[in-house]
């Protein structure tokens, strides 16, 4: 099956033998080591139409996997988008009401605001609050190649280099219409222990995405010695590459208007070789890459007003 533009290359896992969990909210489970060591959790399906995330839990879960230090917490998000997932139409299901994934301030969690994303961020956020480290496992639009987002701190730029893979790492803040989860309370703090990474794999339904969310995951998971080295050896497939690159990002363009337009088929990670480069108009004003070698970092299809519709950045080191 295809969306018009990319085949439909995974299946999505059935999920329904983990409904119950084991420490009271639907979907998530923890695992604990009885042994002194971090809390650390993976999380998939913050969009339902994401697959790669949930094939990874239910790769883990199915292989009874158990820390041998700390815990372990494996979770799925956005259960209801991600239950009404048809591959005949791969992205109506990225979310039920609004995007699970901006509503991640104290300011929003406690409003008295409403939906389907809202009622289960509220379920989850007990656990989040328990986490020390969290890896939120996403994928993209477009084939591009993979990106360990590490948000705005040194502390997370320091941990997805202890990940190790993949090769580009993006340090940003976010978006303008609402904070993730990689950037709630302490994991932004950098006088904080508490951190977070968050993968995009490749494109949403490749099935390298799958690939790719194995292999960082258990990366993941290695670096903060949660799980038996032996079981990660077993199952990492892929060498680490030789180096990462830090992208720092300067900032999203958030559109103003209802009437934005790319001036080309942008793909992402697109380097931009001059300043003043025209890139995309919004209404009557034209959007221009603000220095030399300038990275357009997931340029999206999502052109709505209020939205990010890509992010400049430059390679740092």
């Amino acid at each position: 099956m295809s969306n018009g533009d990319y085949p439909v290359e995974l299946e999505a896992p059935d999920i329904s033998p983990y409904q119950k969990g084991n420490i009271g909210v639907e979907y998530v489970v923890t695992f604990d080591s009885k042994t002194s060591g971090p809390h650390v959790m993976v999380s998939a399906v913050v969009h339902g139409n994401e697959l790669c995330g949930a094939i990874v839990l239910d790769f883990l879960l199915r292989n009874d996997v158990r820390p041998v230090n700390g815990k372990l917490t494996l979770g799925f998000m956005n259960v209801a988008a991600y239950q009404s997932f048809d591959p005949a139409d791969p992205g109506a299901s990225r979310f039920v009401d609004e995007d699970f994934n901006r509503l991640w301030s104290h300011q929003v969690l406690e409003s008295d605001r409403d939906s389907a994303e809202l009622k289960r961020a509220r379920e989850v956020r007990t656990i989040i609050d328990q986490v020390d480290y969290l890896l939120d496992v996403h994928s993209m639009q477009h084939p591009t190649v993979p990106l360990l987002l590490c948000g705005p701190r040194v502390k997370g730029q320091r941990l997805a280099r202890a990940v190790g893979a993949p090769m580009h790492i993006v340090a940003d803040a976010g978006h303008s219409a609402g904070t993730r989860m990689r950037d709630y309370g302490a994991f932004v703090d950098e006088s904080s222990h508490k951190n977070s990474l968050l993968i995009e794999c490749g494109q949403h339904w490749s099935a390298a995405s799958a690939d790719v969310a194995k292999d960082v995951v258990l990366r993941f998971l290695g670096s903060l010695e949660v799980l038996d080295p032996k079981f990660i050896d077993q199952h990492l497939e892929h060498a680490p590459p030789p180096m990462q690159h830090i992208i720092q990002v300067t900032g999203p363009v958030t559109i103003e208007s209802n009437h934005f337009q790319f001036v080309d088929d942008f793909r992402g990670m697109e380097i931009i070789p001059k300043a003043g480069t025209i890139i995309a108009t919004d209404g009557e004003k034209a959007i221009l890459t603000p220095y030399d070698n300038c990275v357009l970092i997931m340029p999206s299809r999502r052109l709505r007003k209020g939205e990010s519709a890509v992010r400049f950045g430059y390679v740092a080191e």
